[in-house]
């Protein structure tokens, strides 16, 4: 299969240019060896290469020899390794020497925090649309925190369209196959979740059908800051199958270190008014077909339940922004205060400026989002966090424009880095 070049290469290639070793951490199939490969000059596979992985643990130093940037793929399968890399870099003096991929993190962080000076870590996430081709990148992230307004021409994503996308997934495997094939590839990959992957987030083993449960309560609370206790309830709730709450916590736990759901956190900034911020994460799975999967959901079906498909449609919009909002060296938060305003997204810079955005599955809901980001201006101390570089409603389909309020139209197809 042809390779699909990816936005964080360009990161990628800086970090290796100050760094000894850069780390990619990303779920389990998204890309993370083809895309070091397109860099590293040599490389060992502890994941399919039973022999690499006993010389990494009795000759390490044998195993790092070879041309650089070196590729170490899965390293988290010897942790022992870490130590070894760190005391290479420390040695040659000289960046670019390795990279890293892994697809958990280890229980026993504590060796990693020893690289700091010497390792960095890059966050590689499932395909957006804009590297698969679906969005032509018209309307850049970066250029929205610098305050431009948006502008492109009619892109159009029609609503079947859409949810085939969001059942598909961002997967580069999934690429050009037809789509009941990748259905059936994405329950696998849920199964081997439950039954395979979790236990590598640190050893211990759990029941594969609670496991489920949990995917399944997830996928139903997807783009919603449910509460763990809300999660465990829905489990136990007409189940034979019961999970108590802080089993549910450490499953959450142990899901979050496979990469396989990565919660939106909320936005700390300071208000005039007296509303108190909820501080409950939003629930994403890293890639919204992973939350299709665990519903059993296919586009059709999607199609017969706008709330749901609505909800996995911010939910891609998400993962979308974590994306470019990373090469902008920025971060992604939402918004909830106990007044009742929530806001879906708000992309902030490293340097303080930020964007707020709320998603839209029908352009008939355009005036609902621009008056909660118009709330949610007035809100905001100003004095303090600065005015907003933009304001905008992310839409599947239209034109990108600014609305006479000062709030932007995005359509999803337009999008891009």
């Amino acid at each position: 299969m042809k390779y699909v070049p990816r936005i964080i290469e360009k990161e990628l290639k800086e970090k290796l240019a100050a760094v000894g070793a850069v780390v990619i951490e990303g779920p389990r199939a998204c890309g993370k060896t083809e895309t070091a490969r397109q860099i590293a000059a040599s490389e060992v596979l502890l994941d399919v290469d039973k022999d690499a992985r006993v010389l990494a643990e009795i000759d390490p130093a044998q195993a790092l020899a070879g041309p650089t940037p070196r590729l170490i793929d899965e390293w988290q399968l010897e942790p022992s390794i870490w130590n070894h890399v760190r005391r290479a870099v420390d040695d040659r003096r000289a960046p670019g020497q390795f990279i890293l991929t892994g697809s958990a993190v280890p229980a026993d962080d504590i060796t990693r925090h020893t690289g700091a000076g010497r390792l960095t870590r890059l966050r590689m996430r499932p395909f957006s649309l804009f590297e698969t081709g679906h969005a032509s990148g018209e309307i850049s992230l970066t250029e929205l925190l610098e305050g431009m307004p948006p502008k492109a021409p009619q892109a159009e994503i029609r609503i079947a369209a859409l949810a085939e996308l969001i059942c598909k997934g961002g997967w580069p495997g999934n690429l050009n196959q037809p789509t009941e094939h990748v259905l059936e590839a994405n329950q696998d990959y849920l199964n081997e979740i439950r039954r395979v992957d979790i236990a590598s987030a640190d050893g211990k083993r759990r029941d594969p059908a609670k496991v489920g449960l949990l995917l399944r309560s997830l996928a139903r609370n997807v783009a919603t800051p449910a509460a763990i206790s809300t999660l465990a309830s829905d489990i136990s709730e007409g189940n034979v199958a019961t999970i108590k709450q802080h089993t549910a916590a450490q499953y959450l736990d142990a899901l979050e270190r496979i990469m396989v759901i990565e919660h939106q956190p909320s936005w700390a900034t300071s208000l005039r008014s007296r509303s108190v911020l909820r501080n409950t994460p939003v629930r994403h799975f890293t890639d919204p077909s992973l939350a299709a999967a665990a519903l059993r959901a296919s586009p059709n079906r999607l199609l017969q339940d706008t709330k749901t498909l609505g909800l996995f449609f911010e939910s891609m919009v998400v993962r979308d922004l974590r994306i470019y909002a990373q090469a902008a060296d920025a971060e992604v938060y939402h918004y909830r205060d106990k007044d009742g305003l929530e806001v879906d997204a708000i992309v902030q810079a490293m340097d303080g400026r930020w964007a707020a955005f709320e998603v839209k599955l029908g352009s008939q809901r355009t005036d609902e989002g621009a008056r909660n980001l118009l709330r949610l201006a007035q809100r905001v101390d100003q004095d303090l966090c600065g005015k907003p570089s933009m304001l905008a409603v992310i839409v599947p389909s239209g034109y990108g424009y600014m609305r006479p309020d000062g709030v932007g139209v995005i359509p999803i197809g337009a999008l891009g880095p």
